[in-house]
């Protein structure tokens, strides 16, 4: 299939998941060749088997059909009765062949009747979908300058949960961990990321899961999301600050973490947002903030299920971070980090709650998510943090986007 094809499938996905029969669709599809029996049988598995499951999939399997693969499934469409989806197709694609000049007569043209359902195909490719203000008002800004997560699944998610660690490590339990992992599942499912969770990984095993992340083919996805939930520390660096441990108590720099990303190691993610969320301590530094006119009324002291995800800043042979620091980042874009404290500082997790960033990150996607841009959001979730107990925290992010990012709800 060639580009343009695989672009315009790309672009009417949302419509063709959403509309689609495909329990019509496969003997016309072995009919004409398009598929063979084995495939469909893949097909009809995938994901839970819904309808919508199976859709997607046959989108995305379609791509790698060959030459004619998009005509011959507009005249499957055609055969089964799903004359409108046929017809987004095919005007679609006739109006990106013929440019935007080319169709304008038709529009100006006195006495012409317009073709039923134009109007609404030829949106289809002359714009992109706005994003609502947080007045609920659309604006030509927001197009411009706004990410399109149109796709569903709109990306990846990969959580790292590391809970216990090796005893020589001289790290503890990160109990209450479980319960961010069960909250950030359930929330980055309900904004359509496909949500992987990896427990327990030693350093080795956490690059190399980044590694396998950014290998895979992003190109059909429109953004990518990794959380982190460890222990954490200084680190030596020259962009981003702060390193996490892997449960055998050896550190990976987050400048690591994010230069497996760029786009000379995931190329299918160039010009897509790359969203990592840190929940690890800065480092040993406790905040007693300062005094001001009034207090939440949430504030209570750390009692005993309240803990810190710090370690000291490693300094003995072997551990320090500053080979990674020499591996200068190309010029980041379409990069967001968003870390749970503010380097240097420690980072609060309660037994029985989760610790304060994620619970808060959590609560304020589901609130406002539907509404605002990640920047707004994430102001948000510093603001609530930075008013909760007695001891203080301050999240903040190293924002490298280039557009706004509303999450797809």
């Amino acid at each position: 299939m060639d580009e343009a094809d695989r672009q315009l499938l790309r672009r009417c996905r949302v419509r063709l998941v959403s509309e689609l029969q495909v329990a019509a669709l496969w003997d016309a599809l072995l009919s004409r060749g398009l598929f063979t029996l084995a495939m469909i049988e893949d097909i009809q598995h995938a994901g839970c088997g819904s309808r919508s499951d199976q859709a997607r999939q046959l989108i995305i399997d379609l791509e790698t059909r060959g030459s004619q693969a998009l005509p011959l499934f507009i005249s499957c469409l055609e055969d089964t009765g799903q004359d409108m989806l046929a017809s987004l197709l095919r005007t679609s694609g006739q109006a990106e062949k013929q440019g935007p000049e080319a169709i304008r007569p038709l529009d100006l043209r006195p006495g012409v009747p317009r073709p039923m359902g134009t109007e609404r195909e030829e949106l289809t490719v002359k714009q992109e979908p706005a994003k609502p203000t947080p007045g609920g008002q659309l604006s030509r800004e927001n197009v411009d300058l706004s990410y399109v997560l149109n796709v569903d699944p709109c990306g990846l998610c990969l959580i790292i949960n590391n809970v216990n660690f090796s005893l020589n490590s001289g790290l503890s339990p990160r109990t209450g961990s479980n319960i961010d992992c069960e909250k950030l599942q359930r929330c980055f499912s309900s904004l359509h990321f496909m949500v992987e969770v990896e427990y327990d990984l030693t350093a080795q095993q956490m690059v190399q899961a980044f590694v396998e992340l950014a290998r895979q083919d992003h190109s059909t996805l429109d953004c990518c999301v990794v959380v982190i939930l460890s222990h954490g520390c200084e680190a030596s660096h020259r962009q981003l600050p702060g390193a996490v441990y892997g449960t055998d108590g050896c550190s990976v720099s987050i400048e690591k973490i994010v230069k497996i990303f760029n786009g000379a190691h995931c190329p299918s993610l160039g010009g897509k947002p790359k969203l990592f969320f840190i929940q690890a301590c800065g480092g040993e530094q406790k905040d007693p903030g300062f005094e001001v006119a009034s207090t939440s009324s949430e504030d209570r002291t750390p009692g005993e299920d309240t803990e810190s995800d710090s370690v000291p800043f490693p300094e003995g042979p072997g551990t320090s971070d500053e080979p990674d620091a020499r591996s200068s980042l190309p010029t980041p874009s379409d990069i967001l980090v968003s870390y749970s404290t503010f380097p240097g500082f420690v980072s609060w997790r309660e037994t029985k709650r989760g610790s304060w960033y994620i619970e808060t990150l959590v609560s304020v996607l589901e609130q406002w998510a539907h509404s605002e841009d990640l920047q707004t959001l994430l102001l948000r979730v510093a603001n609530a943090v930075s008013q909760k107990r007695i001891y203080k925290q301050m999240p903040g992010c190293f924002n490298f986007l280039r557009k706004k990012l509303f999450f797809k709800t």
